[in-house]
């Protein structure tokens, strides 16, 4: 029993570790680092659960963690980082890494937002979930989780549209 527990998380592992990984990156706010450390703890607490939810939903059970791992993270006052006064230079418009540029303005876009805000918006519209899942997953009334979403989206437009100039 002990291998094929070994086995099939070793497989979901394998599988849906760049997707994961993503997702945490995103939650956390482009933070590559954090981001990992995170999907780690998320997948030892899985490890645990794995006789649960391993034939049912495991992926549910990690985006639930991480969702709620980062809103903890988040709270945290100091994570050793130092903010500096000016971005990096942006790319030329003829660059041919304009889609980097794009996914790193996005991401920076995304840091700005509050902890809740990013989950709400990256739960939303990158996992494509319904109000009601974004609700559940970030264990919060509808009308919170909503409230979340829109005032995130709201925020990046104007981040977006203000702060950083368009790559192209």
């Amino acid at each position: 029993m002990e291998e094929s527990r070994t086995e099939g998380f070793d497989r979901f592992v394998a599988a849906r570790w760049s997707a994961l990984c993503h997702l945490a990156s995103l939650l956390t706010g482009g933070d590559r680092h954090r981001a990992e450390d995170l999907l780690q703890d998320a997948l030892v607490k899985l490890w645990f659960a794995w006789p649960r939810v391993g034939e049912q939903a495991p992926e549910a059970y990690v985006r639930r963690v991480l969702v709620r791992a980062a809103a903890r993270s988040a709270r945290r006052r100091w994570w050793g980082e130092r903010p500096v006064e000016y971005l990096p230079e942006a790319a030329h418009a003829g660059d041919s890494a304009a889609a980097v540029d794009e996914r790193t303005r996005l991401e920076t876009a995304l840091a700005l937002l509050s902890a809740k805000q990013r989950a709400a918006v990256v739960l939303r519209y990158y996992l494509d979930y319904t109000e009601g899942q974004v609700a559940q997953a970030m264990g919060c009334p509808l009308g919170t989780a909503r409230s979340h979403a829109t005032r995130g989206v709201a925020r990046l437009r104007q981040i977006l549209g203000e702060v950083i100039e368009p790559v192209g």
